[in-house]
């Protein structure tokens, strides 16, 4: 069958490119990414058609500045613009496109024309309920922000109308497209996986410390104050709290204007995957408090290194693990609550200790991306039949299907 996909980045779009290469699909994939930075994804460069031209400057200029100035504002349309151009103008034949939203309602249109099937791959809640909640949470800290840009909104609510199907990662990101009024029959739920190749536990947590480990972007979608909030609650002789990811510098300067307390922690900017695990596996718990996202793949990593997480219903950490098992989810915007599980953990080493052994063997006992590519699969399989709409699936099946399943997303 020939598949084509596209994503201006990575994401876990290669991934499933993988997945689906493994399984015998002729595959084209569009990226936004520099050639070179693909040398080492598996698949066959013939494969990848690249077109970076705007991509890596807005990349670079963005990790500088932000998104919020007008002059990123307007690069990161016309970033997206001309690759969704592009890829509609160079897809190839094909039985099914799978396009990363907000990129794709160009080529998926031309797909159908052709008799071909689109399918919208979107990582994240719908993009409206997206945007309320954190204009909600941008007010909450008193923070200025201009809203997503209304072509995006526009751009991405044309491509939920005019797909076959729309994939979402998470219980939460499809809760959010029920309550957005979309279909139920459009919407399957495919949650990520974790790579068990790269993230193993390699190392013990030190039992005379309690160490706490956030990995992600450090900005207000992930819930970075109130885990700092949190943390400084938490009473141990020797807490330390470590922040991996990328921070902007403008978030830096409000988090050390803000008030908020920052004694004992780290922020270490972003890290390699070969040294994350060896941070993760020696980490007591990971926190991430997001308010909006899809599905964090790093709360399956770190539950690969034996890291127990406390993760929220908006992290997807539900799809991921049993509250009280190997983790524990926690409301959003709830600092008591985030202060109550660390604090469990903190005085309690043994059973930290069991939700790590319980936290691997959940991972072990699934594998790593080939049940979301055998999912994926069954669904281009299922649409590339002669006029055969998707069938028709009720929310609390969609749900249901979720038990016994492990995903993971990204940073």
């Amino acid at each position: 069958m020939k598949v084509a996909l596209s994503t201006i980045g990575k994401f876990h779009t290669f991934d499933l490119a993988r997945e689906l290469h493994a399984r015998g699909h002729a595959l084209t994939i569009f990226t936004g990414y520099p050639r070179f930075k693909l040398r080492h994804e598996g698949l066959p460069q013939e494969l990848i058609r690249t077109f970076p031209w705007l991509h890596v400057p807005c990349v670079v200029l963005g990790s500088r500045w932000g998104y919020e100035p007008a002059f990123m504002r307007e690069l990161s349309y016309w970033n997206v613009e001309t690759f969704t151009r592009h890829v509609a103008r160079h897809i190839p034949e094909c039985d099914v496109y799978v396009g990363m939203s907000a990129t794709a309602a160009r080529a998926g249109r031309t797909v159908q024309a052709r008799g071909a099937r689109f399918v919208c791959d979107r990582g994240s809640s719908h993009i409206r309920i997206q945007d309320e909640i954190l204009a909600e949470e941008y007010a909450i800290w008193g923070i200025p922000r201009r809203g997503i840009d209304p072509r995006t909104i526009a751009r991405e609510e044309d491509e939920y109308a005019l797909a076959d199907a729309i994939t979402v990662p998470s219980s939460f990101s499809y809760r959010s497209f029920i309550d957005a009024g979309v279909p139920a029959q459009k919407l399957r739920l495919v949650p990520y996986g974790v790579n068990l190749t790269r993230f193993q536990k390699v190392a013990d947590p030190d039992p005379d410390t309690f160490d706490v480990l956030f990995v992600g972007g450090v900005n207000i979608r992930k819930g970075v104050p109130y885990l700092l909030k949190a943390f400084a609650r938490v009473v141990h002789r020797a807490k330390r709290l470590k922040i991996v990811g990328s921070c902007d510098p403008q978030m830096m300067t409000w988090l050390r204007g803000s008030g908020l307390p920052l004694d004992g922690v780290v922020f270490t900017g972003s890290l390699p995957q070969e040294q994350l695990k060896h941070v993760m596996s020696r980490s007591h718990v990971m926190v991430l408090p997001s308010v909006e996202e899809g599905l964090a793949l790093v709360q399956a990593q770190a539950l690969a290194c034996g890291c127990p997480v406390i993760g929220t219903h908006n992290s997807g950490g539900e799809d991921l693990f049993t509250d009280g098992e190997e983790g524990f989810i926690a409301p959003i915007r709830d600092v008591d609550a985030l202060v109550e599980r660390m604090q469990a953990l903190a005085d309690n080493p043994a059973r930290q200790q069991m939700m790590s052994a319980a936290a691997l063997l959940r991972v072990r006992s699934i594998g790593g991306w080939s049940t979301y590519g055998s999912r994926v699969a069954a669904l281009i399989e299922e649409l590339a039949r002669p006029h055969s709409p998707p069938a028709p699936r009720e929310p609390d099946d969609a749900l249901a299907a979720l038990d016994g399943t492990l995903a993971g997303s990204g940073t």
